[in-house]
């Protein structure tokens, strides 16, 4: 069985990967590299992730592959998590014990001094209220805010949210984005007694509480995709942008557009094919070929941010991981990580490395700033905040155009939507769909990969010869 997958992030990797032994699999990339937005390029001397910083580690997809691949002995943990919100004019600690945001413990909250005495009032009056009434998916922030308040929601609950999507609470779906909180919407009238009794069994992530919530690689998670595609035995040709995708009497045929100062390569033909792109582009292929299928996916916008990392020397920063910042305070850092304190594979002698995430979903005017005007802005933020005021001896700005998918309401039945509509053969994965983290996007992958396996045994394609395991 032929399958090409297109797209070399950690899905489509992940997807050739799981097809490894059962399909003569190729994977095609416009960029010159694999790995998506996992990239690890050195600043002076040190090897420090210009995209997704770790995984959950609580999430065992990561962690699988990473052993699967022989590189179990380079998985890495935090020294530190311990992170904090900048909130009128100081670093307060983010509050133990909390679930995306929402308080389980009423005392951690107090001392944290996040909220006011009045938001402190609001979030209590949770425990009194009636049952409210949502519609079946609503946003977190029309949950959230409905039963403890507007406080919770902007101080606590949005910048962990931004942190990860780029987005706001008042815009992300509740269902996609924090599913630790469907069964409190279904089953409890109280959101904080809820989130208590579910962390109190789970754990603040789903999996208990005795594992380190975060993982990386020693090598950077840029050396995670390259082994990854060593190992899957997969044809992976990079700098080749796929133009179209067509129906043949067998099965598909891929066109591939020009390679940069290169010639056209030759269409590739396949039984089947995976997506492992944006929605945006996975919609352009989808249109002329299944266009029910390409529909739903104009439902999924992105957001733009940049990442500027900044090297000081001899310089300490603030006790802790990093810190987070409400859209309400109106600065343009949203977060910024102390990497050289979080992560001891990174630490370098006399050097401390922090890296600044800027832009949020409908507020990305700071991003039309020069690299190096943005940098300075966000030097500045960072000496006024964390109290690093010497000048960086260097700086970089890593711009992720579209590079974060924002579920909104409705994203999950959008999603299925889309499936039910792919032609037998075609599947997608990635992160506009299924998840934003390395280990979701795994299991994506692994998940595109399994469907067009069954497809072809229902089909009765050369996959039956590979027997009843594939």
């Amino acid at each position: 069985m032929r399958v090409v997958i297109v797209g070399a992030g950690i899905a489509g990797l992940a997807a050739a990967q799981a097809l490894a032994g059962q399909a003569e699999v190729t994977v095609l990339d416009a960029a010159e590299r694999v790995g998506g937005k996992l990239r690890t390029t050195p600043i002076e001397g040190m090897d420090v992730e210009e995209g997704a910083e770790s995984f959950l580690a609580r999430v065992p997809d990561g962690l699988r592959l990473a052993r699967h691949v022989g590189l179990g002995h380079q998985v890495v943990h935090p020294a530190t998590t311990s992170a904090s919100l900048w909130i009128r004019g100081r670093l307060r600690p983010i509050p133990p014990n909390t679930m995306l945001g929402v308080p389980t413990d009423v005392l951690g909250l107090i001392r944290s001094g996040v909220l006011t005495p009045r938001g402190m009032v609001r979030a209590a009056a949770d425990l009194a209220l009636p049952r409210t009434r949502f519609p079946d998916d609503p946003t977190v922030g029309e949950f959230v805010g409905a039963r403890v308040g507007r406080e919770v929601v902007d101080l606590l609950v949005d910048p962990l949210l931004g942190g990860v999507y780029a987005g706001r609470a008042d815009a992300l779906s509740l269902r996609a984005t924090v599913p630790q909180l469907v069964p409190i919407l279904a089953e409890d009238r109280s959101l904080l007694l809820g989130a208590h009794r579910v962390r109190a069994r789970t754990g603040p992530t789903g999996a208990g509480p005795a594992t380190p919530v975060f993982a990386s690689l020693r090598g950077g998670l840029g050396s995670f995709a390259t082994r990854v595609a060593e190992r899957c035995g997969a044809t992976i040709r990079t700098g080749v942008p796929v133009r179209a995708v067509e129906r043949t009497a067998t099965g598909w045929r891929v066109i591939c557009g020009r390679a940069q100062g290169g010639q056209t390569p030759e269409p590739v033909e396949a039984d089947a094919v995976i997506l492992a792109v944006p929605a945006g582009a996975a919609r352009a292929l989808l249109d002329p070929i299944a266009p029910h299928a390409a529909t739903p996916l104009a439902g999924v916008p992105y957001a733009s941010v940049a990442l500027v990392t900044l090297v000081y020397r001899d310089v300490r920063p603030p006790v802790g991981s990093g810190f987070l910042v409400p859209a309400r305070e109106g600065r343009s850092v949203k977060a910024a990580t102390f990497l050289t304190a979080k992560w001891p594979h990174v630490a370098a002698d006399r050097l401390t490395v922090v890296r600044a995430s800027v832009g949020r979903a409908g507020a990305s005017e700071d991003l039309g700033r020069g690299d190096t005007e943005l940098a300075g802005v966000v030097a500045a933020e960072i000496a006024q905040i964390a109290g690093l005021s010497a000048r960086p001896i260097a700086t970089r700005v890593s711009r992720w155009d579209g590079g974060l998918p924002q579920y909104l309401p409705g994203h999950l039945n959008r999603v299925a939507a889309v499936r039910r509509a792919l032609p037998a053969g075609l599947a997608i994965a990635g992160a506009g769909y299924d998840g934003v983290g390395i280990p979701a996007c795994i299991r994506s992958g692994e998940a595109a990969a399994a469907a067009v396996l069954r497809a072809a045994r229902a089909a009765g394609s050369p996959a039956d010869a590979l027997g009843p395991g594939v």
